[in-house]
């Protein structure tokens, strides 16, 4: 019998049939938004964040911005959205609806205060709700009161005195969201362990200025005739959540902590990176606004087809398989030189190679006017593949791998191949 590939995990005691979660934010706003992601195949869903009726949500318009490039739209977004705009109890009613529905689908609600006190009752009421567990929203970088959000994150003692208030007020399992918008995660998120969080939540938005209107000369989205700075979102920043979640994963302290991955996943392969990495349930929101839910119906049938290429049948085998390959700078083989190789038959001679290295590299691709194609000159060539990610048509690749002379010792390179 063909045995099938297992996309469920277990994350802080709770079942995921699968990684993916609709992380807090416009996406996953109320009842229809949330029960409509259900059907579509999300396994869970972080509501947007909750708060006491004492902080009044007031949104601007326009309120959303996107980086180009090129012709690419989307490589990032721009929101300077808060969080939930509805009276806590229309949530709350909308959280009981849900599970009473959906009791096989996971709800995880996100919650946001100023004060112990304050977070000690948002996380009792929806305790009492009847969420799976509870994410702290210690990160917004949008928010109007500098006592919530990105600003709260950045502090260690509030993060660890907060985190021990909301345990005070539930017995589900607590999840800490942590800012981008800082130089070393590990800080806070050790300081929420410290106060009782059961797992992290890595990366909010990132603080950003996305475009200038040259005409006005005012920030985008233009408000009234102003902007501001807010939160940056999609697959721009995936590089900076990949990061700190493997500077986590090699903290002593947090190496054993379960991490929900989030920032830029929009396809099945940036979900098995974030999975590679150590994340354990994945969370999307960027996607599913340019996409709509149906998105994670390609991310589910990618990561079975990846899991089948990898030879392993459950998604949990994958986790973490990337942290140990990646290392301190200083330990990376400094001897070690991947030429790159052209294929003349799709080099369609455009000479983009060739000013790309002679302009911002080592002038080592070589223009041959018979031929009207580059070659490489070996002697000159770092291997830095420079050459290799601007040719518009994929006709350099990885090619001959050396150790370089000098460096070990050997009077003549050692010649590889290159398993590209």
């Amino acid at each position: 019998m063909k045995q099938h590939e297992d996309l469920s995990v277990d994350f802080l005691g709770v079942h995921f049939e699968n990684p993916f979660c609709l992380s807090s934010s416009p996406v996953g706003n109320c009842y229809d938004m949330c029960a409509k992601a259900y059907r579509t195949g999300w396994a869970g869903v972080v509501y947007k964040t909750l708060h006491l009726d004492s902080f009044v949500v007031n949104e601007v318009s326009p309120r959303f911005d996107q980086l180009q490039k090129e012709c690419t739209p989307f490589v990032g977004f721009k929101n300077m959205e808060q969080i939930a705009e509805h009276p806590l109890d229309q949530d709350l009613a909308d959280i009981r609806r849900l599970k009473a529905e959906f009791p096989h689908k996971v709800l995880i609600a996100s919650i946001m205060a100023s004060s112990e006190a304050d977070w000690t009752e948002i996380a009792r009421r929806a305790t009492e709700a009847g969420a799976d567990m509870l994410e702290m929203n210690l990160s917004c970088p949008q928010m109007t009161s500098h006592a919530m959000g990105s600003d709260t994150g950045q502090n260690p003692e509030l993060c660890e005195r907060y985190t021990a208030a909301v345990k005070r007020g539930t017995t589900l399992p607590v999840i800490a969201k942590m800012t981008p918008n800082i130089t070393d995660m590990c800080v806070p998120a050790k300081a929420c362990v410290r106060g009782g969080a059961d797992a992290i939540s890595a990366i909010n938005t990132v603080k950003s200025i996305t475009n200038i209107d040259l005409e006005q000369h005012v920030g985008l989205p233009i408000v009234d005739g102003k902007s501001s700075i807010s939160g940056y979102s999609g697959k721009a920043v995936k590089p900076i959540g990949l990061r700190f979640i493997q500077q986590m994963r090699d903290d002593p302290d947090l190496k054993d902590v379960p991490i929900s991955g989030i920032g830029g996943i929009e396809t099945w392969i940036d979900a098995a990176e974030y999975l590679l990495v150590g994340a354990t349930t994945l969370q999307v929101t960027t996607a599913v606004m340019q996409y709509g839910y149906r998105v994670v119906e390609d991310m589910i049938d990618g990561l079975e087809h990846y899991l089948r290429s990898q030879g392993v049948h459950h998604l949990s085998e994958l986790v973490g398989l990337a942290n140990a390959n990646i290392i301190p700078a200083e330990d990376l083989d400094r001897s070690y030189v991947v030429y790159p190789e052209i294929d003349e038959d799709v080099c369609v001679g455009c000479g983009r190679c060739v000013i790309s290295c002679y302009d911002g590299a080592h002038q080592a691709m070589v223009w041959n006017d018979e031929t009207r194609r580059p070659s490489c000159d070996h002697d000159k060539c770092v291997g830095c593949q420079l050459c290799n990610l601007v040719c518009p048509v994929k006709a350099i690749h990885q090619g001959e791998v050396v150790i370089k002379p000098g460096q070990t010792g050997d009077a003549d390179k050692i010649v590889l191949r290159a398993g590209f």
